[in-house]
């Protein structure tokens, strides 16, 4: 159903077109937008809607039915002199009949890439609804999921909207966390597009006073029955993009790297592979010297001189804390295997903590 504000503005427009004016009510007689004071025709608006007629002139007023499909939806009313409030009326009722049609095509489609989405639909109805809505199949397309990292956006479904102003691009949302595109690319080698389209929404909302943004996709599908794929990449890629790479605005499904892994490890698994490594003991157990000392030393491809300098201490000092490490877990991570193996540890155990708080599975 079209709202009312954009039947008062339709009505607006053409009675200045025309001079006459114009009401829209429901077939109960209820005004919904109204040019002028025409609460005079109500009842007669209601009895109309219960005749067979579709038009019908009534004390001097031109009465319309207006359908959705073949329920009745409006009527419309035209006030004024003469024979032309017929053909006004005519006209307006046209218009209004159209705007029922694209809302209800543009309610239809979001409705079906929601669907579409959540792989609710048989591939025999994935063709046959987007003959219907004039959706092309075989163009190629990604999906981006966008997040507001610090917490949500009320805005953020309108705002991209705005931003996504191509009709061949579909934005909605499945939750009240995130905001989903569907952006129809030229060709599948499409790195270039897609970089341009992130450039361009992340310069939009930061303009837009938008914080803490995300942006994760998936990779490009072919066909239009492979984006709910392209979208659980981009769905698992916000994850683990929360969970590991929280300093990264854009993630890519394609990028997450080991990252990717751990995430689809079951628990019991992960729990197994700590007790492995640390025993009774967990990494948590480290004080912040220690830890701030393990993050360092691995940003620094396990150099102990630029660690060393980075941390303002000796270099024996660092050297010192390394052997502590070594003896106390066993791991000595100036050598690779076991900078490896501690590295994995660390993110097993960041993975595990954020599975318990929050529902990401």
């Amino acid at each position: 159903m079209i709202s009312n504000q954009i039947l008062q503005n339709t009505l607006d427009g053409l009675s200045s077109i025309s001079g006459a004016a114009l009401s829209v009510m429901d077939p109960e007689g209820k005004v919904a937008a109204s040019t002028a004071d025409l609460s005079v025709c109500s009842h007669p608006a209601a009895e109309f809607a219960k005749s067979p007629a579709d038009s019908q002139e009534i004390s001097g007023y031109q009465y319309f039915k207006i359908y959705d499909e073949q329920s009745l939806e409006y009527v419309l009313v035209v006030g004024g002199s003469g024979e032309e409030k017929y053909i006004v009326g005519r006209m307006v009722a046209f218009q209004i009949q159209s705007l029922l049609v694209a809302y209800k095509e543009r309610f239809d489609k979001d409705n079906y890439i929601k669907n579409l989405l959540l792989d609710n639909l048989l591939l025999i109805d994935i063709y046959s609804r987007s003959k219907k809505l004039h959706i092309q199949t075989e163009v190629p397309r990604v999906v981006f999921v966008i997040e507001c990292a610090k917490g949500k956006d009320n805005n953020l479904l309108d705002l991209t909207k705005t931003a996504i102003s191509s009709s061949k691009d579909f934005v909605t949302a499945v939750d009240e966390k995130n905001v989903i595109v569907v952006k129809e690319l030229a060709s599948m080698d499409a790195s270039k597009e897609i970089g341009k389209t992130i450039k361009a929404l992340s310069d939009f909302y930061h303009k837009e006073g938008v914080k803490g943004l995300r942006i994760a996709y998936g990779t490009v599908v072919p066909e239009i029955k492979e984006v709910s794929r392209s979208y659980k990449e981009a769905r698992m890629a916000a994850d683990v993009g929360r969970i590991f790479f929280e300093d990264r605005e854009v993630v890519a499904y394609s990028q997450l790297g080991i990252g990717r892994l751990i995430y689809q490890l079951p628990i019991p698994l992960c729990k197994m592979y700590i007790e492995e490594i640390f025993g009774t003991k967990s990494p948590d157990d480290f004080d912040e010297e220690t830890i701030t000392t393990i993050q360092k030393f691995f940003e620094n491809n396990l150099n102990v001189s630029e660690t060393s300098r980075q941390l303002f201490i000796h270099r024996n000092t660092l050297v010192y804390r390394l052997d502590k490490l070594q003896k106390s877990t066993g791991l000595d991570l100036r050598a690779f295997e076991d900078a490896i193996t501690f590295k994995i540890a660390l993110m097993v155990v960041n993975y595990m903590k954020c599975i318990e708080e929050n529902d990401y599975r």
